[in-house]
């Protein structure tokens, strides 16, 4: 071999030696876990230390330098409680979201307190109008009763006609009837007005310049909410869409 070859040889196998050496420098150092257990000993290991579990173990560096520091290893009380607290922040965020989109329908709904009064009556339109059926059919009630009573005096100190006793009976449990009716629709007018009455307070609020979802979930007291004894109102509040 001339002495060019032998040159371009020696050039060829450095080459290759400082690629190899480049190579294995290049080669991901495996990781080292460090800690002190419970007797005080320090321990290292290529792996999570077991017995440093319910401790912080150090991940080191090379040069044993600290990297970063794993807290211990969650027991199964301390996961669940981890779990319930995620559970309430969800659900306190949600309610928060609910709040918002609820003031902002409320804010849409009724831009002006003048809104707000015209809904409140259109929902108490119709318990009024039962109340003043019940009013005439008491009344009527009352007129056909009076001939029965009549026709009652004749029989004092004797057995009554069963077909008399059979009519008083009949006009007595319709006027209860329509009395119970009266007292429920004076109940659902009464629940109607405690709701407006609470939406008119956030809502005077809101007009006045409160962040939307500011005043928490719409409170309703317990005598607005408490359902009626007519027929529910399928409404989560008392003016929102049917």
């Amino acid at each position: 071999m001339n002495k060019t070859g032998l040159t371009a040889l020696r050039t060829g196998v450095s080459g290759l030696c400082l690629l190899a050496g480049s190579l294995a420098g290049a080669a991901p150092a495996a990781p080292i876990y460090s800690c002190v257990d419970s007797s005080g000993k320090r321990i290292t290991s290529d792996r999570p230390i077991v017995e440093c579990h319910d401790r912080n173990q150090s991940l080191l560096n090379g040069d044993g330098s600290v990297k970063t520091i794993l807290p211990p290893t969650p027991t199964p009380d301390e996961i669940n409680e981890n779990i319930e607290r995620e559970r309430q922040r969800v659900t306190e965020r949600t309610m928060r979201q609910d709040a918002v989109r609820r003031d902002r329908n409320l804010l849409t709904r009724f831009p002006n307190e003048a809104a707000h009064r015209k809904a409140r009556e259109a929902a108490l339109d119709d318990s009024r109008k039962s109340m003043r059926r019940s009013d005439v059919r008491i009344e009527l009630l009352t007129k056909e009763r009076k001939p029965l009573l009549d026709e009652a005096e004749f029989y004092v100190g004797k057995q009554m006609p069963a077909q008399l006793k059979q009519q008083l009976d009949a006009n007595d449990a319709a006027v209860r009837a329509q009395v119970d009716l009266l007292r429920n629709q004076q109940d659902e007018i009464k629940r109607i007005n405690a709701l407006f009455d609470v939406e008119l307070e956030r809502l005077k609020s809101l007009w006045g310049g409160a962040l939307p979802g500011s005043m928490g979930v719409l409170p309703v007291n317990n005598e607005a909410s408490a359902p009626s004894r007519r027929a529910p109102v399928n409404r989560a509040s008392a003016s929102e869409p049917r």
